[in-house]
């Protein structure tokens, strides 16, 4: 249950109760929506101590497991002048739910179908983007972060990346007339187009950047980048993995 570390996929979501009266910043992970207890007694205007004994009764009722359902984050807060690290407890989004219909099933509805509908947008393309959060930046001096720049930054990222590129360089050359993917001319183009990309940016083509920068010496081969927990030798041989 515990994983104290946090995870680089983690996205934050705002959520506004109609009236206004509740906003909460929303963990989005693994593909399912994470408060703690705290966040929970505002959700559902309730109290810690009822919202932990229904925790308590969904555990000892067979409902949920613990081991499905909580994770521990090590979150940062500010209290005072003081910014504090404490690991809490998070419960997804089925003890959300859970709890919910045992205190105020009208609001655990409203915010099951809220979570329901970012959810589906995550899995489906990948990404949720909070429009109005966006739209409307928190004013300076609150203390309150802004993330535009951090989501600029890593759309540019994500634009520049090797496998973009290439569809986009691949989307020009299906224009032609004589475009033919399974070609081997096509296999020999997209190869000259690679080494000249890893030119323009090392200086050197493809074998040269691999048999330059490998090294058994060094952690991880000398590489930058790989697929999966461990090192193939396929990885060793990808120039890309290199820069």
């Amino acid at each position: 249950m515990s994983d104290p570390n946090l995870p680089a996929k983690t996205e934050f979501l705002l959520y506004q109760s109609e009236d206004g009266r509740v906003r909460l910043e929303v963990r989005l992970q693994d593909e399912t929506i994470w408060l703690t207890q705290q966040m929970m007694v505002e959700l559902f205007q309730s109290s810690k101590q009822n919202i932990s004994h229904h925790i308590k009764s969904v555990f000892e009722e067979g409902e949920l497991s613990p081991k499905a359902t909580v994770k521990k984050y090590l979150t940062v807060r500010q209290e005072g002048n003081r910014e504090v690290r404490r690991e809490l407890e998070y419960y997804n989004l089925d003890m959300i739910i859970s709890v919910g219909y045992r205190v105020k099933s009208r609001i655990a509805t409203r915010f099951r179908i809220w979570a329901t509908q970012r959810l589906k947008e995550y899995i489906v393309k990948g990404f949720v983007i909070d429009d109005e959060r966006l739209k409307n930046p928190p004013v300076a001096g609150s203390g309150v972060p802004d993330y535009f720049d951090e989501m600029l930054e890593r759309i540019r990222d994500i634009r520049a990346s090797e496998r973009r590129m290439y569809l986009r360089v691949k989307e020009i050359f299906a224009m032609a007339a004589d475009y033919e993917p399974s070609w081997p001319e096509t296999t020999r183009f997209f190869s000259i187009i690679q080494n000249k990309l890893h030119y323009a940016a090392t200086g050197m083509t493809a074998a040269e950047l691999i048999r330059s920068r490998a090294d058994h010496s060094l952690p991880h081969m000398g590489l930058t980048s790989w697929k999966g927990d461990d090192i193939r030798k396929t990885d060793v041989t990808t120039a890309k993995n290199e820069l």
